[in-house]
């Protein structure tokens, strides 16, 4: 019996001795006799249910890394990585999705430039008139407004360089000997972006010079040192304009295997599939070896981070399902010990990571395995790496490596598949956790229920209680009267002499 029923029972004692009952300690103590114990059965179960739940989330965090560390070897992204370099100076590569293995001659004639211009000289606080101003590179334009307020030579610069829509021009002054000149730059190379100004005065007159900023740019392949002869296209502009260019735009021109190049860009993308090819200085007459190999060490990583992503797994489900029988009573197993789904997700995973592949055409035919390239599956599950094997065969067998991850019918594309339907919206994981949601909510909807009972009772024994104690009171005060009228065992009453 429990002290608080005991010095309930005492109060009762009390209350028929002439003394005062406790009532709200005799109540709290018969209602926490009757519902104690089921509090504790609903709070052990929110305990487990909490748990559990805490431990169907980490689960799934470890699931999803996996899968994430197995897409870019499952699409082959990570083993068709490669790299790119070149022998010589002024051209680097750098080698993407869809780049093969091989080598290439290259020839840099020309590296892509883009144009300068710089007008004819002004006075540096000359107006210039009023009107708009249509800037175009390449496709694109943009027109500026010139009135009162900007028509200097530095006002026009400043107007060019905040207009909203600027094709790409930056525009600065210079000042000379002879006076203020704007010099117009394109910030994109290639012979196609040259730049061009068309000027629209306001009426009819142009007393101060505002037509003068007139340019017109195009393409020409004639020699300028040698006009019997042609070069390859580059910008200019009209002779006649108050203009003169300072820097010709151009496209690079190279030679990739034989094939001649052109590209607007120094970053050339078009001329091997997958590579871009950057170039920053010319080498005519020279010609540099590209060479693009397998990244071995790009794959080793790739690699590395499924095999931690998979140990990492194999060391949550095994602590989500230990047993340690040092620990007290109900907590020696793990939140997910003896759990169907846990179950079906392991075996699921470890029948994978044991699948074999037949070897890729070319090499030793048979199967081939994880243990084939140098990944040992341990005896705790997890898996751990020979660095000298598994470079070996990401050199040395390549075809075999791609097919363990790669292949419909690998375990790197198998595993992602599996862990889909395990993942996904609806699937096992996220079943379990609909399921033991619902379990905390009826749990929660038991847990009223018994502060509603708990209530009800304290409510009922309250009433019943405090009229026991009414009435022992008035018990007590009538047993009082009857002895000061007839006495008792240690005195004698106020009738006592009456007795015949």
């Amino acid at each position: 019996m429990s002290d608080a029923i005991k010095s309930a029972g005492q109060s009762l004692i009390n209350g028929s001795t002439g003394k005062n009952t406790d009532v709200p300690a005799l109540v709290a103590a018969i209602v926490n006799a009757r519902v104690a114990g089921l509090n504790a059965v609903n709070s052990a179960k929110q305990k487990t249910s909490t748990s559990q739940l805490t431990a169907v989330g980490s689960l799934k965090s470890v699931m999803s890394l996996l899968q994430s560390s197995l897409a870019a070897l499952s699409d082959g992204t990570a083993l068709s990585a490669v790299t790119a370099k070149a022998d010589g100076k002024g051209l680097t590569a750098t080698a993407g999705k869809g780049a093969t293995t091989g080598s290439y001659a290259i020839q840099v004639t020309n590296i892509a430039t883009s144009q300068s211009i710089t007008s004819g000289a002004f006075g540096a606080k000359d107006a210039l008139g009023t009107g708009t101003l249509k800037l175009s590179v390449g496709g694109s334009d943009v027109s500026i407004k010139i009135d009162s307020s900007n028509n200097t030579l530095s006002g026009i610069a400043a107007a060019i360089n905040s207009a909203a829509g600027n094709p790409g021009v930056s525009a600065t002054v210079i000042t000379g000997t002879d006076g203020a000149h704007l010099v117009l730059h394109s910030s994109t190379t290639g012979v196609a972006n040259g730049i061009s100004l068309e000027v629209t005065p306001t009426g009819s007159d142009d007393n101060t010079g505002l037509l003068k900023l007139n340019v017109s740019s195009s393409t020409s392949t004639v020699d300028p040192s040698d006009p019997s002869k042609t070069v390859a296209p580059y910008t200019t502009i009209e002779t006649s304009a108050n203009w003169k260019q300072t820097a010709a735009g151009k496209d690079a021109l190279l030679t990739v295997a034989g094939t001649e190049v052109s590209s607007p860009s120094n970053s050339v993308t078009s001329a091997i599939a997958g590579l871009s090819i950057n170039l920053s200085s010319e080498s005519v007459g020279t010609t540099q070896t590209l060479s693009i190999t397998s990244d071995t060490t790009a794959q080793q990583t790739s690699i590395k981070a499924f095999v931690t992503a998979y140990n990492n797994f194999v060391g949550m489900a095994a602590s989500l399902t230990s047993f340690d029988k040092s620990q007290p009573k109900g907590s020696q197993g793990g939140p997910l010990l003896g759990d169907s789904m846990m179950n079906t997700v392991k075996n699921a995973l470890a029948t994978l990571i044991a699948k074999g592949v037949p070897t890729a055409a070319g090499e030793t035919k048979g199967m081939a395995n994880l243990g084939s390239i140098g990944i040992e599956l341990k005896q705790d599950g997890t898996l751990k790496i020979d660095d000298t094997a598994l470079n070996a065969a990401l050199t040395n067998k390549p075809g075999t490596v791609n097919a363990l991850f790669n292949s419909s019918t690998g375990l790197g594309a198998e595993m992602n598949k599996t862990l889909t339907t395990f993942l996904k919206k609806d699937g096992l994981l996220d079943a379990r956790t609909t399921s033991i949601n619902k379990d905390l909510d009826n749990i929660k909807v038991q847990g009223t229920k018994l502060d509603a009972f708990a209530t009800q009772l304290t409510n009922s024994y309250n009433a019943q209680f405090t009229a026991l104690n009414t009435l022992m009171a008035h018990m007590s005060s009538n047993a009082s009267y009857l002895t000061a009228l007839f006495g008792g065992a240690n005195s004698a009453g106020a009738l006592a002499g009456n007795k015949g």
